[in-house]
């Protein structure tokens, strides 16, 4: 949740490449990020794996406009249509990109390669057949950036009663810190070209929700010490996730539901 998803970044890029904002090249470079090397397997036509650049000129060849970005959990299919297999990969994977106006998904497999001390990334992405419906339970950008003012009122308010490690100034303290870090590493641009400001302002705002969720549960026990109190931090928290992989899934998606509402 905090850092952004494989899928995030080949729907944003893939959709500025779709609309002819940005090179293959560009668009290549920007989804790979620091990984070694992305594949797509399973692509119709081919009987071998092939790079992003092809594999997404193949993809718009068979009628795809736009990518979608599915971030599921058990429980919760955000944004996915099926069919079950599909679905099933995308939930352990705990992400997915689905094509608009195509019938054809794609789900990482992440793999670590290389001797110790030099171990490096490499991406397949394995190209599946989806039914083609609306997304679940994605939200407009609108509904997202009220959802997520809210979770994030009510998460710091929940956690602090919980004297929950996670919550407060050291929370705040580590947020700024991510955030800088994140605009070091990825200059002005937190989506791909073509996304409107507002796609911006949610996703960066989701990021901040997913980071204190973050840190309310990788801190320890805080002052939670009994069980009871530890289940009403997980129960506290289970919402405000949710709500900030909703959050992003409509950023991400933004573009193409814009385009799809022109449609109609």
């Amino acid at each position: 949740m905090l850092s952004e998803p494989r899928s995030g970044r080949l729907a944003a890029w893939g959709n500025a490449l779709l609309a002819g904002l940005v090179s293959p090249d560009d668009a290549v470079l920007a989804i790979v990020g620091e990984d070694a090397v992305h594949r797509v397997e399973g692509l119709p036509g081919e009987s071998a794996q092939v790079g992003l650049s092809l594999a997404l000129g193949r993809l718009r060849a068979l009628g795809a406009t736009g990518l979608r970005v599915a971030l599921p959990a058990p429980g919760h299919p955000l944004g996915l249509s099926g069919p079950p297999p599909f679905n099933a990969r995308a939930l352990e994977a705990e992400e997915a990109v689905v094509c608009f106006g195509a019938a054809f998904g794609l789900v990482p497999e992440v793999y670590e390669a290389g001797p110790e001390g030099d171990v490096h990334v490499e991406v397949v992405w394995h190209c599946l057949p989806v039914r083609e419906a609306p997304p679940a339970d994605v939200p407009s950008l609108g509904e997202a950036e009220r959802e997520l003012a809210e979770a994030l009122r009510e998460a710091t308010e929940v956690l602090s009663k919980l004297d929950v490690a996670g919550s407060g100034p050291v929370a705040e303290a580590a947020i700024d810190a991510y955030r800088a870090r994140a605009e070091r590493g990825r200059g002005e641009e937190v989506l791909a070209p073509g996304y409107p400001p507002r796609a911006v302002r949610v996703l960066e705002l989701a990021q901040r929700v997913g980071l204190l969720v973050s840190l309310a549960y990788g801190n320890g026990h805080g002052g939670a010490v009994s069980s009871a109190e530890m289940a009403a931090r997980a129960e506290a928290l289970r919402p405000v996730e949710r709500t900030a992989r909703r959050a992003q899934v409509a950023a991400y998606n933004s573009v193409v539901e814009e385009r799809e509402r022109g449609l109609r």
